[in-house]
């Protein structure tokens, strides 16, 4: 199964985000469908803010090593895109597609001067039209899931917003739509019906079960950077016992470690 197809199956598909060769080789073993890079996640194994904070190249490098220890489909957050033109990010996309990424998201927001700003909806709506056409000219063919943040930034009339958004998306190029951090049912549903696109939603505190999502309409679930985060308070409760403790007893407490 492809990976747009992997969105129209009967239950949301349910994406592994992964930031490295390990996580990605253990979403796999785990017996996921498909991956998904999260930008926080990679940026912060590089030392970095999130935000495009590190290079393309190193982005790509990344990828490279995720892709060189999987065969599963990858999609990979390009936040917004890498680049100031659309010429620059279909290039970016392109560079990505030989490498055989599935998809990217592309997000409505940028970080400018280290404070997250939203763009307005219909300059962001012929810039997603741009980079379609440049893909085209290119014989690109990638799943762009548009990442649009009224949610995430917390805007007044998020819902109104957001259907706004997904209706000007969907006519320029979109084949999936983000929305990251709404978690109530009713906004959830209400944005699934307004919508031909697929919905993707992510890991929040209060988000409901994947059964009930499925049932709302969600067509995608991703977990951004939670899993990293939990993971990295994992490794400091460890270490931390380790020094505190001045042993390794706590290491060893299972066999499979031995």
């Amino acid at each position: 199964m492809d990976f747009t197809a992997l969105h129209f199956q009967p239950s949301p598909l349910l994406l592994a985000n992964v930031w490295d060769a390990c996580s990605a080789r253990a979403a796999e073993q785990a017996g996921y469908q498909a991956l998904g890079t999260s930008s926080a996640a990679i940026a912060a194994m590089l030392g970095y803010e999130d935000g495009e904070s590190l290079s393309f190249d190193e982005l790509l490098y990344v990828v490279s090593r995720i892709r060189a220890v999987t065969s599963l489909p990858l999609s990979v957050d390009m936040e917004s895109g890498y680049a100031d033109t659309p010429s620059g990010v279909a290039e970016n996309m392109r560079r990505l597609a030989s490498m055989g990424i599935a998809g990217v998201n592309l997000e409505d927001s940028r970080i400018v001067d280290g404070v997250r700003v939203l763009e307005d909806s219909q300059r962001f709506a012929q810039r997603l039209k741009s980079i379609r056409e440049t893909l085209a000219t290119f014989r690109c063919s990638l799943f762009l899931n548009v990442r649009t943040d009224p949610f995430l930034m917390n805007v007044p009339h998020a819902r109104e917003e957001t259907l706004l958004r997904a209706q000007r998306y969907a006519t320029h190029g979109a084949d999936g739509l983000f929305v990251p951090c709404v978690t109530s049912p009713e906004d959830i549903a209400a944005i699934a019906n307004h919508t031909s696109l697929p919905l993707n939603v992510m890991a929040m505190p209060g988000l409901p079960d994947f059964p009930t999502l499925g049932e709302l309409g969600v067509r995608r679930i991703s977990m951004g950077n939670a899993v990293h985060s939990v993971i990295q308070n994992g490794l400091y409760s460890l270490l931390l016992t380790v020094h505190q403790q001045q042993s390794f007893a706590g290491v060893f407490t299972d066999e499979n470690h031995r």
